[in-house]
């Protein structure tokens, strides 16, 4: 092969490269430490990208628990009972910005009918930027510190489980899976995920 041809191919190589990341950062800022797939997932995605799955059909979701960002420590099992959302996120992810005003807003809203709000902090090197980054979005529902993203291997592949960050899930009073979304999200989405678990009886 020719000199130029080797480098035809190498500038064609970086373009295709550059594409698929250039692809990635627009759709989530990173990819998680498990796939889902495989087997009868049970769920179903609507058009505005969030999967659900019916009541009864629903997958345990696992405990979450270790330190919070601002050093306490927090298990998921302390919210027995509730509805809870789990919203992944890193101070380093421009989509998480532009969401976390969205989710203090309607955890602000629905913290008093049994909702319980709970963040997973991933791939932030020290709790330093992620305490940033809560108190410049006004954030003031507690973080798991997860810099390694082990709590999001606890999810079991095939069912809704965190892939991208940011990912949301919503946690239904039984403590199984009921929604997710692989994106960040604007109010109105975010409330279309939790008000049909709320309505459940």
């Amino acid at each position: 092969m020719s000199a130029a041809r080797r480098a035809r191919s190498r500038v064609a190589l970086l373009a295709t490269t550059s594409a698929a990341v250039a692809a990635l950062t627009l759709s989530a800022c990173s990819s998680g430490g498990t796939s889902g797939g495989g087997g009868d997932t049970n769920f179903v995605t609507g058009n505005n990208g969030v999967a659900t799955v019916a009541q009864g059909k629903r997958a345990a979701a696992p405990e979450l628990s270790g330190k919070t960002i601002d050093g306490k420590q927090l298990s998921t099992t302390d919210y027995k009972g509730k509805i809870l959302v789990v919203n992944v996120w890193g101070s380093w992810c421009g989509p998480c910005r532009l969401e976390a005003k969205n989710f203090e807003k309607v955890y602000t809203d629905l913290k008093g009918q049994g909702v319980q709000f709970v963040g997973i902090n991933t791939r932030d090197t020290s709790t330093t930027p992620a305490l940033a980054f809560e108190e410049e979005q006004g954030v003031t529902y507690p973080s798991l510190y997860d810099p390694t993203g082990k709590l999001m291997l606890r999810f079991k592949k095939g069912t809704l489980n965190p892939q991208l960050i940011p990912s949301t899930l919503v946690i239904d009073r039984e403590g199984k899976i009921a929604a997710r979304a692989l994106q960040p999200l604007g109010e109105e989405t975010l409330r279309g995920m939790i008000e049909p678990v709320l309505a459940e009886k």
